[in-house]
């Protein structure tokens, strides 16, 4: 309506843009199956992004040109997204029988009521998500709104690579769309339908760092919440116990090479801490909802990757946790490796949301 999004009218890229890296994804479909044509996965510049605010726009933007030079496509649109914490959400009921234009009305006429910022600082949007449980008259409307700056930053640093944002989404709102991706992983655990309806799944994000918590039931997110925590704290104690920088701390994570004392001394306290960290993001989301229990957890993020830290929370919290993956059922590209694939799918959840919008 006013910038924070736009409709979809070609192929775009999911481009996700992290405190630490960018991931850019690039999905096709066939029928009802996608491909993945390609991605790449590019380490920013320290402090470019800070707890997902662009400090540097020109360093996100060289970041994006890289990623686009290893992914080899020639689309030039692009969907990116804002983090939750940007955004200002508001659920509102309004009367089922207005426009899409009279709806843009009035809300313009209410903005007050739901937006703290002069209006002119604001981009927004809405979306009609369906009918009101209390009258058969009225359906919920979605408004979304965040400072025109935080939208503006991602726009320029995606046309500093040669990119058109078409659509400036928001990060719960991708990952909402990836979860229908993650069907295959519970199997029999389906309804016969085959849906989500019934079922309450809670995603655990944990980026650089802030960890979220994104639960789901039936087709709706129902809570979504933040915390200070992630990967950043087992970068910062290899650094400090080993004596090295920040980019040797990184690549060691991924690829070893670190004393005999690492695992038993660093890596298993902070899976340990990381466990304890889902365990108080749900008990938080029982005390404050009608909820007690969610029938799958999905680990996200490049840190959800360490090896059994998914059986670690499963034994702590006796709840079925998987390590979530989009592209379980997805085909290849011959120029993707599907190790590699494999190994960076948690990060790529919000990448994979982005580029689905191709298809909404």
């Amino acid at each position: 309506m006013l910038g924070l999004t736009k409709k979809k009218n070609k192929s775009m890229l999911g481009v996700d843009i992290s405190s630490t890296s960018v991931k850019i994804l690039e999905l096709s479909r066939s029928g009802q199956h996608y491909r993945v044509e390609g991605y790449a996965v590019e380490p920013l510049p320290e402090n470019a992004v800070v707890e997902k605010h662009i400090n540097d726009v020109e360093a996100v933007g060289n970041t994006v040109s890289r990623a686009l030079q290893k992914i080899r496509t020639r689309v030039k649109s692009a969907s990116c997204a804002v983090s939750g914490s940007s955004v200002i959400t508001k659920t509102i009921e309004m009367s089922r029988n207005l426009s899409q234009e009279d709806i843009e009305e009035q809300i313009m006429l209410d903005a007050d009521q739901y937006i703290p910022f002069p209006m002119d600082e604001v981009a927004m949007d809405f979306d009609v998500i369906g009918q009101s449980a209390r009258s058969d008259n009225m359906v919920e409307v979605q408004l979304a709104a965040s400072k025109k700056d935080i939208v503006e930053d991602r726009q320029l640093a995606l046309e500093a690579a040669g990119l058109t944002a078409e659509v400036v989404d928001v990060e719960i709102y991708a990952l909402l769309r990836t979860f229908s991706e993650l069907l295959p992983q519970m199997g029999d655990s389906l309804n016969e339908t085959g849906s989500l309806e019934n079922l309450t799944i809670a995603v655990m994000d944990v980026g650089h760092t802030m960890t979220t918590l994104t639960v789901m039931s039936g087709e709706r997110i129902v809570y979504t919440r933040e915390q200070v925590f992630g990967g950043k704290q087992l970068t910062e104690e290899i650094m400090r116990r080993y004596g090295v920088t920040v980019a040797e701390a990184g690549l060691a994570k991924k690829q070893g090479g670190l004393p005999d004392d690492y695992h038993a001394e660093v890596l298993e306290p902070f899976k340990d801490a990381t466990v304890q960290q889902v365990a108080r993001s749900l008990q938080f989301f029982f005390a404050s909802t009608e909820f007690n229990d969610v029938d799958y957890i999905f680990l996200a993020g490049g840190t959800s990757a360490i090896p059994g830290l998914a059986d670690m929370v499963q034994e702590k919290i006796g709840t079925p946790t998987l390590v979530a993956n989009p592209f379980a059922n997805m085909s290849l590209a011959n120029r993707v490796n599907a190790a590699n694939l494999s190994n960076d799918a948690p990060s790529l959840l919000v990448a994979c949301g982005l580029a689905l919008r191709s298809f909404a």
